[in-house]
């Protein structure tokens, strides 16, 4: 899902958003704490924990998988500094260490992972939605300068998505190979490919060839008394003394087939005759 609004219409084709962690602590989550303008404003202010994690996409300004929001953090208890994580209908809960982000040498921030549960803990169900919530290093200042209120940070920088499980990812794999095949698929008036068309597979029966209409209309020149249904290719070549029948194109073809149930001819240019 991209959107496009007044405040992102100005953005070049094709413009995509992949900040580094580094990107989105000093280019973005820094300026917004200091009230500087961002290098882009498709980060919206959200109070990310007044909704659940699938209202917040339609909350985004910009994002197709993934989406950024500044959201504050309120205190869980009123002198305590432990953020309060619950949404309507869920909350979010912390996985995993929190990760030092660095700038060059110096600590910039930090990243913390959080996985979405619906329900009230202790019996909360865990979903597939993830967020990383960026705060920079110096939040605790915020803390003594918010003590007495329940705001805990004025700002962190919020990235949520959704996590794919394990039946998404095969149907998506299945999807890209079919649009791989049938993005192979080509048709042209170029000899030399309409060449590769005309090969004949290794194996297959007559019937076969017939369905793929490897010798172009057969079935308008053979009548039902001579339809052939049991032959087979690569047997009755090698009955004609040919080598190398994996490599047989038509054009290497002899004029004459007989099989059991009738004979048949092909000509030069590999196309089935008249029945004899």
């Amino acid at each position: 899902m991209e959107r496009n609004t007044s405040s992102n219409s100005d953005l070049p084709p094709g413009f995509r958003f992949h900040p580094t962690d580094e990107e989105l602590i000093m280019f973005y989550l820094k300026n917004q704490a200091k009230s500087k303008p961002c290098p882009v404003s498709i980060i919206p202010e959200v109070d990310i924990y007044k909704f659940d994690p699938w209202q917040l996409p339609d909350k985004a300004e910009f994002g197709e998988n993934e989406w950024y929001f500044f959201s504050p953090r309120d205190r869980k208890y009123p002198n305590g500094v432990r953020p309060n994580r619950a949404t309507v209908s869920g909350y979010w809960k912390a996985t995993g260490t929190d990760k030092a982000i660095h700038s060059g040498s110096k600590y910039v921030g930090v990243k913390k992972a959080l996985v979405f549960y619906n329900g009230r803990p202790p019996k909360g169900v865990k979903t597939n939605w993830i967020m990383h919530e960026y705060r920079l290093s110096d939040s605790h200042k915020q803390i003594k300068k918010h003590n007495g209120s329940m705001r805990l940070d004025d700002w962190v920088l919020c990235r949520i998505y959704k996590k794919k499980n394990s039946a998404e990812k095969i149907l998506d794999h299945k999807v890209e190979e079919s649009n791989t095949q049938i993005d192979r698929v080509g048709y042209s008036n170029d000899d030399s490919e309409s060449q590769e068309l005309l090969k004949f597979p290794k194996t297959g029966s007559y019937s076969r060839l017939l369905e793929l209409d490897y010798m172009g209309p057969v079935s308008h020149l053979l009548n039902e008394n001579t339809y052939i249904s049991g032959f087979d290719f690569p047997n009755t070549i090698a009955n004609t003394g040919i080598e190398d029948v994996e490599k047989l194109q038509l054009g290497d073809i002899p004029y004459n087939y007989s099989t059991e149930s009738g004979n048949f001819q092909v000509n030069q240019n590999g196309i089935l005759m008249n029945p004899m």
